[in-house]
């Protein structure tokens, strides 16, 4: 059995910026990571998608992203710098290592793998949502005859060419598929709820600013946090502008049921389901934590009456701004500072 004060499981950018902190501190530590590389989730996004924000705002703790100087950086530039960053400040990362199950032992906790079983005093969850796409049910999507696949998998436009295509979903995922998709298929757009979309000139940057302004209203009492931008707003990066400009980012209301030919208002060839995803932690199942609502109850990053368990990179219900790359490093430097204010964990 390997032994570390702490373990993190997940080695995406939320895992990197607590290593970053818990080697800083001189913490005895590993990172459990499922994937083959570097990287994170990163690596697995569909090549076209591109940051909201310029390099320089999107920074883990420590070093700053390397500019990118054709506008918003893309994904794979965003795997090089992690890639990069996990090598800069050696952390511990073992890899590929899939975390099973997490049980208690005493006062602290076991980590099964596929690969070994290590113990620790404290636990970091980092595991994201990338693994846990969330399908909705519809009556009659078994009989659809045409293509259906979740967000999760697309990655090009190119099988979709003359078809006619329904996207489902009112966020930035649903907009920026849309925007590539609409290229090559004709396209209908199915949300929930009208779609906001942010000025043209407001990216990530306003965005965490709105963040940071949301957590100190909410932490002075005062839960009135409307604004002009909201994190669910739809940010008009430049494909998205173009799909615009094309006349093909008007969204209709959502079908109520499929037919085997597409939907109860519509002849579809092909449906792609940007409806977001779940947060990944079936392996915590054996430790029963406490629920609030659907999720797991937290006080702050750490599970409620649990204050060896924490949470990072989750979005507003582990931080605001927390799945950013500017965001988690704030809330990833108030974890490890309780865990060691608290005297949860030790440094050598």
């Amino acid at each position: 059995m390997l032994s570390a004060e702490a373990v993190i499981i997940g080695g995406g950018q939320a895992g990197l910026a607590a290593g970053y902190y818990l080697r800083r501190a001189g913490v005895d530590f590993v990172i459990l990571d499922d994937q083959t590389h570097p990287g994170g989730s990163w690596q697995d996004y569909w090549p076209s998608l591109h940051l909201f924000s310029p390099a320089e705002y999107s920074r883990l703790p420590g070093w700053p992203m390397p500019p990118w100087h054709g506008g918003f950086p893309p994904a794979s530039h965003v795997v090089d710098y992690l890639r990069t960053y996990e090598k800069k400040y050696e952390l511990p990362v073992h890899r590929p290592v899939r975390v099973d199950s997490v049980n208690r032992a005493g006062a602290g906790y076991r980590i099964h793998t596929d690969n070994a079983t290590y113990s620790a005093a404290a636990l970091i969850n980092t595991t994201g949502t990338w693994s846990r796409p969330f399908w909705p049910s519809y009556p009659g999507m078994h009989e659809f005859r045409g293509t259906q696949l979740h967000a999760h998998d697309y990655h090009r436009p190119n099988p979709f060419q003359g078809m006619r295509v329904g996207i489902v979903g009112g966020g930035n995922s649903a907009a920026q598929i849309l925007a590539e998709v609409s290229t090559v298929a004709d396209t209908e757009w199915f949300t929930e709820r009208e779609p906001r979309f942010l000025p043209d000139d407001v990216d990530g940057r306003v965005l965490f600013d709105v963040a940071s302004d949301r957590a100190r209203s909410l932490a002075s009492g005062n839960h009135d946090t409307g604004g002009v931008a909201r994190l669910g707003d739809i940010v008009m990066v430049p494909p998205v502008q173009a799909a615009r400009d094309r006349g093909v980012l008007h969204a209709h209301p959502m079908f109520t049921a499929l037919t085997p030919d597409g939907t109860d208002t519509e002849h579809l060839d092909a449906i792609i389901w940007c409806t977001g995803f779940r947060p990944a932690v079936r392996h915590l199942h054996p430790l029963h934590l406490p629920t609030e609502g659907h999720s797991i109850a937290l006080d702050g990053n750490h599970v409620r009456g649990e204050e060896t368990v924490v949470f990072l990179g989750y979005g507003d219900w582990t931080g605001p701004a927390s799945a950013t790359l500017i965001g988690v490093g704030r809330t990833a430097r108030n974890a490890v500072h309780s865990l060691l204010h608290r005297g949860k964990v030790v440094t050598s």
